[in-house]
């Protein structure tokens, strides 16, 4: 039985969902059964299609609607060379949300809007945050530097109230999340609730190998890194033995690798060498990076799924927040969604008693 929703917030009536947590869209693991295992849990799961090909992609909407009729989103990449087609495939199948892990084109917004989807942009500083509401934003999610995978510096304590106090629509605060206690804490910040990567990647619903979350499980508060090696931008991983030496590797001892599984890449999602160019250069404006990054990026899809996928991590990284330290059990998605809607019920109840007494 679910959770009755006992805390209602501009997020869950925006999007229909029963309770204000979203699960985000990890890129390997958010495919189509821990969406559909969030979305009937009452929490927006969002599908990460970013690591998909656009056929894949419409396979798996499909999917999660054929098991769900409750609201979920996807993630796309606005830099992606197709993604003004991936945008047309969430007009077509009528899906509730669209999420962009970067701030997506102002024409892609319009276009979105006019059909009534929601779109939720994930931002790391204010001034993005200005910039995609006054383009027409629904809402932001905003990730404090204790997130996983790519990440910023500003703690999320720090970023989502500046983040409140800057714009006028509804903020959804990640980074750090994983209970009762955090979604209260949230809703104090001024945020309408909260987006959880790694809480939702080590349930009993997600696709990752079990050895994968076993490891998960054995890290601590100290378990993670933030490195520039993996992809040319601060990400935030689990600190494995690989991790470790390629902390310490050159950057020559680097290169044969990342050509390797640029070709992986280019054959596993079918893109030809001029749309990988185009792609390229796409990505590089939107978000400023040398070409010498450019280059070391094309290891991240791929040394992500020999981690997450593969359940390799002699050759893979696990990206990994903070929280990783606090999490000890794997709980399916209905229960882990139904202990935190209780325990941040509960919390901001005994707050409310302390302020009276």
């Amino acid at each position: 039985m679910t959770t009755p929703p006992l805390l209602q917030t501009p997020l869950t009536r925006l999007t229909g969902i029963d309770h204000p947590i979203v699960q985000t869209g990890m890129g390997w693991v958010a495919g189509a059964r821990l969406v559909c295992a969030t979305a009937q849990a009452g929490a927006l799961g969002i599908l990460a299609a970013s690591t998909m090909t656009l056929d894949e992609m419409q396979r798996q909407i499909i999917e999660v609607q054929e098991r769900t009729d409750r609201p979920f989103g996807v993630n796309l990449r606005a830099d992606a060379g197709d993604a003004a087609l991936r945008v047309d495939v969430l007009i077509k199948r009528k899906v509730k949300v669209a999420s962009f892990a970067l701030a997506p084109r102002r024409d892609l917004i319009e276009r979105l809007k006019e059909h009534d989807i929601v779109v939720i942009p994930s931002i790391g500083a204010v001034r993005h945050a200005e910039k995609v509401a006054a383009w027409g934003a629904d809402a932001v999610m905003v990730q404090g530097g204790e997130g996983g995978g790519h990440t910023g510096a500003v703690p999320t304590s720090i970023l989502v109230p500046s983040v409140v106090d800057a714009v006028d629509i509804p903020v959804i605060a990640a980074g750090g999340f994983h209970d009762g206690r955090g979604l209260a804490a949230a809703l104090a910040y001024g945020a309408v609730g909260v987006g959880m990567g790694t809480r939702f990647l080590l349930t009993s619903d997600s696709a990752v190998p079990e050895s994968i979350k076993q490891r998960y499980l054995d890290f601590g508060l100290d378990g993670t890194v933030v490195t520039t090696k993996a992809d040319g931008m601060p990400h935030r991983l689990l600190r494995t033995e690989f991790i470790e030496r390629l902390e310490h590797q050159s950057g020559l001892r680097r290169l044969l690798p990342t050509i390797r599984r640029s070709l992986e890449f280019k054959t596993l999602s079918g893109m030809t060498w001029p749309q990988m160019a185009r792609d390229a250069l796409s990505m590089k404006k939107a978000s400023g990076r040398s070409w010498a990054q450019m280059t070391l990026a094309a290891n991240t899809p791929m040394m992500i799924k020999a981690g997450l996928v593969d359940g390799d991590t002699e050759a893979g990284m696990l990206a990994s927040g903070q929280v990783v330290g606090m999490i000890d059990d794997l709980p399916s998605c209905e229960d882990l969604v139904d202990r935190i809607v209780r325990d941040a019920a509960e919390h901001l109840r005994a707050a409310a008693r302390h302020l009276i007494g």
